[in-house]
């Protein structure tokens, strides 16, 4: 292991973009198979891994949502949660905000509460075992319509109290960010954060309506949001966070290369961006494993990586004082990561 690699793999950061359902790993989705007599398209491990093999996102949005169906228990979703978080603990997360997709459940007869309380109870169990505190995001299905969305939202109403907030995720091309302006309304009126994934395949047309129209708190992927300057001037200048995901766009082909990543370029032009494994079964790693992918490029210093991992923690939904917590125990790291 390297200095960077070195340097990087304990950098206390939070997490704030992962779909807890793409965490499945194919040993787990065997498992569960198993457990709940659930028949699966594949034989064995190897041809889950030889079928993560993706040209675009619908790609892999069709083996995602077949291995999401051996979830079938409260059991089910808190050992998903927990086997990310054990994994999250070992890559020096300390935080982390996850996205679930209620619908790809509830559409099969899994009843809302049986995938709330799973995921909940494995949460409360990481902040036990691990220390690390947690949020949890509901996301609206994209490729279905606003009134999924809202039925969605009216199930979740006796957990408002547990969600952290909203967000749009799924099939992005075809689906801009305005098929969903009521449901968002509708959530920050409730008090719920709003997120919304904008500007991976999509135009940088649906970032500006996720801004305007959705009124999100942060933004998820925004890579092509750089094609547009004035637009990537006002993510600067408003300190809009960007939850990009390194590994994932290097999968789904939303760049040829990780040396073609945009993330040098965008801490470059100001922006707020941080680090995330978005779908990390499926796509070849975890956080820290994004981390290197990054330093392996030679493109970003030591400096750059310590800014990703502060912004992680200001571009969270944490209270400021706890956020001013973290922001030390990062000082504190790279300070004895120098004198040792």
């Amino acid at each position: 292991m390297n200095g960077d690699d070195r340097f990087v793999s304990a950098l206390p950061k939070a997490e704030l973009h992962l779909h807890i359902e793409g965490s499945l790993e194919p040993e787990m989705m065997f498992a569960l198979a198993q457990r709940n007599r659930v028949s699966i398209p594949f034989a064995s491990v190897d041809d889950v891994r030889a079928a993560y093999r993706f040209s675009r996102l619908q790609d892999f949005l069709d083996i995602y949502y077949a291995g999401a169906d051996v979830l079938r228990t409260e059991q089910d979703f808190h050992d998903l949660a927990l086997a990310y978080f054990d994994r999250a603990a070992a890559d020096a997360v300390v935080h982390a905000e996850i996205f679930f997709d209620p619908q790809t459940h509830t559409d099969r007869g899994i009843p809302f509460q049986v995938v709330a309380d799973g995921l909940l109870s494995g949460m409360a169990e990481a902040k036990r075992k691990h220390g690390l505190s947690s949020g949890l995001i509901l996301c609206f299905l994209r490729h279905l319509d606003e009134e999924a969305a809202l039925r969605t939202l009216d199930q979740a109403e006796p957990w408002l109290d547990r969600l952290l907030g909203v967000g749009l995720d799924s099939s992005e091309v075809g689906h801009p960010p305005s098929k969903f302006a009521r449901a968002f309304e509708r959530a920050g009126a409730m008090g719920l954060k709003r997120v919304a994934h904008a500007g991976e395949e999509g135009p940088p047309a649906y970032v500006h309506e996720a801004l305007d129209i959705l009124r999100v708190d942060r933004l998820d992927h925004g890579n092509r949001s750089l094609e547009d300057a004035a637009l990537t001037a006002r993510l600067a200048r408003e300190g809009m966070t960007l939850t990009v995901c390194p590994l994932s766009n290097l999968k789904l082909c939303v760049v040829d290369s990780m040396t073609a990543h945009p993330m040098a370029d965008m801490l470059r032009l100001g922006l707020r961006a941080t680090v995330n494994s978005d779908d990390p079964a499926y796509f070849g790693g975890y956080v820290n494993d994004n981390y290197r992918a990054l330093a392996a490029t030679e493109k970003l210093s030591r400096e750059d990586f310590v800014t990703l991992a502060r912004n992680s923690f200001t571009g969270s939904f944490l209270d400021e004082a706890t956020i001013a917590g973290h922001l030390a125990a990062v000082d504190r790291y790279v300070a004895g990561f120098d004198a040792d």
